[in-house]
């Protein structure tokens, strides 16, 4: 079985439900990780095969600044060569936050299993079926 981190920040648990589909999707088909993102960094890097990050858009379409953005920013040179996805919600814009945050993955040569999941507000059911696809690419 691959090793799975699922890290990943919610504020109003709409981020959090997300990362509900996709450790309920892969919790029999791998080894997952729940991790908060402010017990993770890069020595945890090479302990995993696979990493599902996700994070709501907030204040001007941007990572959450206080705990994830310097936590994504400690491992960004660590991303090359890793498999990932990425997926997080919003409540206004329209997913820039998540275009900027997938180039600066792909700039730091990181392995993208698919296309970022987002969710306006509480991910619905297109949201939940593509964060089942999202998790099976990871494992694939």
């Amino acid at each position: 079985m691959k090793k799975i981190a699922i890290v990943y920040y919610s504020q109003t648990g709409n981020t959090e439900a997300m990362a509900g589909v996709i450790e309920d999707y892969l919790k029999d088909k791998a080894d997952v990780s729940v991790i908060d993102p402010a017990a993770f960094g890069p020595d945890d890097m090479d302990a995993f095969e696979g990493f599902a990050f996700g994070c709501p858009a907030m204040g001007a379409e941007v990572l959450e600044e206080d705990v994830y953005e310097p936590m994504f920013a400690s491992i960004e040179n660590s991303l090359n060569g890793k498999k990932l996805i990425l997926f997080g919600s919003y409540g206004w814009g329209d997913g820039e936050w998540m275009r900027n945050w997938e180039e600066r993955c792909r700039n730091a040569g990181a392995l993208l299993a698919c296309d970022p999941v987002i969710a306006n507000e509480a991910p619905d059911a297109e949201a939940e079926e593509n964060l089942r696809k999202a998790a099976e690419a990871l494992i694939a």
